[in-house]
């Protein structure tokens, strides 16, 4: 998401940075670049001019033109404005309420309610310890119902079964009942998809919001739908008091012009985004992070804690374990690390991440986007036990087997091996010292086929 924008912007900054000083001139040269790098991200017009607004006035200030690093004065403001249109903090769900909680979600049909629905319940089971219940009263559609019922055995949460020719206000009230009896701290309630203009539909789930009084009710929209997102997401909030959005698909979403505006449009906090299929792909929106993303300078944060979540941490131990007895890194414990990289998104999400990422070359950016670690698993995979034990035993004949069970060649085997020689080197140096993560992370960064070291300073 903003990769668009985040290139825009970055360029424009750039060129800010080599002025020795700044003038009016430059710094209205520099808000047009911005406007037209916003609007082609399809934030909403009202929205630009608001913000270009804020900047331009506190950049003309003296503190920035008599400033020492004026280009970087000007960084900072727009980082601050951008944070302060997203909404300052990470606007969380009232879960202090007497339990169990509800959550009520709304939203377009295709979206992405039912699997957010499973994805929350996922969340807020790892994150927060909750006791997560879920039901669909989406009577209009037998497989959304059967879809839910399948996800929540996924990521299990209880769920509440219903039927169609039952009413969506009695099948909201008889799973908080149940969920009241099963000691559950929480109680989802899936809606079905409707449109704001369609009356009958908007009367159904303003009666069931009436009948449970959710203490979040939550609107889903798609980020790819842009600016029809943010103007859904206006039309549901005047008919029902939305305390949050949920931003879907941003994964495929290169402008992120909806995630710019809904907050100023609707006055509604985005509480998370749905980052790809998988169920726990699922962020809390921190508007200071995103901004830090989309102007280059990483979300170390994030990285952090998907680290903590996601990470296998009894394995971790065992190889840290493993390697201060001084016995060898070898291909199954590279194995065991490439799935751990692909639990947390793979290497293209975790670079996102870092700072100064965004200036790689974009043939790497694309090395990088394609998973290379998918292809190294797959080598692995099709080796013996011995092999992966004693890499030095892979010779021509052997290469020419693995090549053929993996699908690939053995010029990519060779690679591999390569890269893997790369990583057992660095793994060496864990135990000793300062350096340790700065070996690592050069390690990690070369299993993108043909990614540069990334810089450190000493």
């Amino acid at each position: 998401m903003f990769e668009n924008l985040g290139d825009r912007l970055q360029g424009t900054f750039k060129k800010l940075r080599g002025q020795g000083k700044l003038t009016e001139d430059n710094i209205q040269e520099a808000m047009r670049e911005v406007r037209m790098a916003l609007l082609e991200a399809d934030v909403a017009l009202p929205v630009v001019k608001t913000f270009i607004a804020r900047v331009q006035e506190k950049a003309i200030g003296q503190e920035v033109i008599g400033s020492l690093t004026p280009g970087q004065a000007v960084i900072k403001i727009v980082n601050d404005e951008l944070v302060h249109l997203m909404g300052e903090t990470n606007d969380q769900l009232n879960l202090a309420a007497r339990p169990p909680v509800v959550i009520l979600v709304a939203g377009l049909q295709g979206a992405g309610k039912t699997t957010t629905v499973a994805k929350l319940s996922l969340f807020l089971k790892q994150r927060e310890k909750k006791k997560v219940m879920v039901t669909s009263a989406d009577v209009y559609r037998p497989a959304a119902i059967e879809q839910l019922k399948t996800l929540s055995k996924q990521v299990d949460a209880v769920f509440f079964p219903s039927t169609t020719d039952s009413k969506p206000v009695d099948i909201a009230v008889n799973a908080i009942d149940a969920a009241k009896k099963q000691g559950c701290d929480v109680v989802i309630i899936d809606t079905a998809g409707r449109l704001h203009v369609d009356e009958e539909m908007m009367n159904e789930i303003k009666e069931v919001h009436a009948a449970i009084n959710p203490v979040e009710t939550l609107f889903v929209a798609d980020s790819m739908t842009g600016q029809d997102a943010v103007n859904t997401s206006k039309a549901f909030n005047e008919a029902l008091p939305l305390t949050g959005i949920i931003l879907t698909k941003t994964d495929g979403d290169a402008r992120g012009g909806a995630a710019l505006s809904i907050r100023e449009v609707t006055g509604k906090p985005i509480k998370f985004l749905g980052t790809g299929e998988k169920m726990d792909a699922l962020e809390a929106f921190h508007p200071d992070r995103l901004a830090s993303r989309i102007l280059g300078m990483g979300d170390v944060m994030t990285l952090v804690e998907d680290a903590h979540q996601k990470i296998d941490h009894d394995k971790a131990a065992k190889l840290a374990s493993k390697l201060k007895k001084g016995k060898g890194f070898d291909l199954e414990d590279f194995r065991e690390q490439l799935l751990q990289i692909e639990k947390m998104g793979g290497m293209g999400s975790m670079l996102d991440k870092l700072p100064g990422m965004g200036n790689l070359p974009s043939n790497v950016k694309e090395q990088i986007e394609g998973n290379p670690q998918k292809h190294l698993v797959a080598i692995i995979n099709s080796m013996t036990p011995n092999e992966r034990a004693h890499p030095a035993i892979i010779r021509a004949s052997r290469k020419k087997r693995i090549a053929s069970g993996s699908g690939t060649s053995v010029q990519e085997i060779n690679r591999m091996l390569k890269q893997f020689t790369q990583m057992q080197k660095m793994m060496k140096k864990m135990g000793k010292g300062k350096r340790a993560m700065q070996g690592l992370m050069q390690g990690m960064g070369g299993m993108g086929a043909g990614m540069p070291k990334m810089p450190f300073r000493r």
